[in-house]
């Protein structure tokens, strides 16, 4: 029987985001000038107020106030009207010192034998339903509003938009798995406050679906285009206006959209949030690195589907164990045990050994923190750093290095296909 599968996604201006980005950004700004700092920090953003929080151990100093501020006015809070903005917000530092007895057990005298950064699983998962290999709603989720924050930069086709706006897609599958229809999608997005409420819901859900909506359907392979059919039922801006929004409208928090950063729902998530931390907490580099090859199994053909986890004890060096579930739809005679075994031979899941295989030393975190970690275009790029009292850093660092399909042949020839 046909079921429906719903995802949803949010975007650069929604207030989690807003502290993800800039928890990132602050990481960023760590590596770039000591590759080895060990960070965790946490951002708090309300009505005019930041609040940063968390341990590092770092040979660097940074102005962090100014690495907020910078983010906020990038992501398109520059208006005092939005009761948040990067020019008068104030920035509370309560960031200090990461505590020894973590530390311990992560720094060894061999970098090779560094041990876990805490306990937990990490989950990877990817399915050949689209060509990036992310699930179908979630992709169309993030594309939407991808696309929105392009119009509201642009400032031309449609003019009233606010940085805050969340999307949500839900797909009708057929028996088989196979995506058949989009049956509803909704759109949430903060606006100028520009006309009588009547008026204003009309031109928004109009310029919605007929300005918006084309362009994300320009953009999605022709084989998805079909999907958007006259009958897909809207849902634009339902609750009636949304003038108040951001962190005026809604406390934003770091690390509280991990679904959102993964799969959608898809899959399964261990509960570690990724913004805000350095490669050695696994709960980033090891969901990283369970994506990598899960992707790399999906892309070989071993499966069409696959979920992958992984599981540690802080301050110990080799993960507890690799889980795999295919669910059924490997080709090959092979259960999920069998290849589990294989990938553990293929893949060293050690966390140095994943920092190193997917450089995560390098300020690549930035990018990741709004529209999603995985299912991301894999580039080399140039940045900048800013260190007070100093010279400027230029750095060309890869980005998404996990979603590579760098270990395709090698997946082929362990398993023989």
């Amino acid at each position: 029987m046909p079921y429906l599968f719903t995802s949803e996604s949010v975007s650069e201006g929604h207030p989690d985001k807003v502290a993800d980005q800039i928890s990132d950004a602050l990481i960023d700004n760590f590596l770039a000038f000591d590759p080895e700092s060990k960070v965790a920090c946490e951002t708090l953003v309300t009505t005019g107020q930041v609040v940063l929080a968390g341990e590092v151990k770092s040979n660097t100093y940074l102005d962090v106030q100014k690495i907020a501020r910078d983010t906020i006015n990038k992501i398109g809070y520059t208006k005092s009207e939005y009761m948040f903005d990067g020019n008068s917000c104030g920035v509370l530092s309560a960031i200090h010192e990461q505590s020894e007895d973590i530390n311990r057990g992560v720094d060894r005298a061999s970098k090779e034998e560094q041990g876990a950064g805490d306990q937990g699983m990490m989950f990877g998962y990817a399915t050949n339903e689209t060509n990036n290999f992310m699930p179908l709603a979630l992709d169309i989720s993030h594309l939407i509003l991808k696309e929105l924050a392009e119009l509201r930069r642009d400032n031309k086709d449609i003019t009233y938009l606010r940085p805050d706006s969340k999307s949500q897609v839900t797909i009708e599958y057929s028996d088989d798995n196979t995506p058949q229809r989009i049956d509803a999608i909704v759109v949430s997005t903060q606006h100028d406050d520009f006309d009588a409420e009547e008026k204003m819901l009309a031109k928004i859900r109009k310029d919605i679906v007929a300005i918006l909506i084309p362009r994300v359907i320009a953009k999605v392979p022709d084989h998805i285009k079909p999907l958007f059919n006259n009958d897909i039922k809207y849902h634009i801006n339902p609750t009636g206006k949304f003038v108040i929004g951001g962190p005026h409208g809604d406390s934003g928090l770091t690390g509280r959209k991990i679904i959102v950063d993964t799969y959608g729902g898809k899959g399964a998530h261990g509960g570690g949030a990724f913004s805000g931390k350095d490669p050695s907490k696994v709960d980033r580099s090891a969901a990283y690195a369970t994506r990598h090859i899960a992707k790399n199994l999906v892309a070989a053909g071993l499966c069409d589907e696959v979920l992958v986890q992984v599981s540690y004890a802080i301050g110990v060096v080799e993960p507890m164990g690799i889980f795999i579930d295919s669910y059924g739809t490997c080709p090959f005679n092979l259960t999920d045990g069998e290849i589990a075994k294989k990938v553990t031979e293929i893949f060293d899941m050690r966390p140095a050994a994943i920092e190193s295989r997917l450089k995560l030393r390098r300020p690549i975190y930035s990018e990741t923190a709004a529209y999603g970690h995985m299912g991301r275009h894999n580039e080399i790029v140039t940045k900048t750093f800013e260190r007070p009292n100093g010279d400027p850093i230029t750095l060309d660092v890869e980005l998404f290095t996990w979603e590579k399909l760098d270990y395709v042949d090698k997946v082929k020839k362990a398993f023989d296909i």
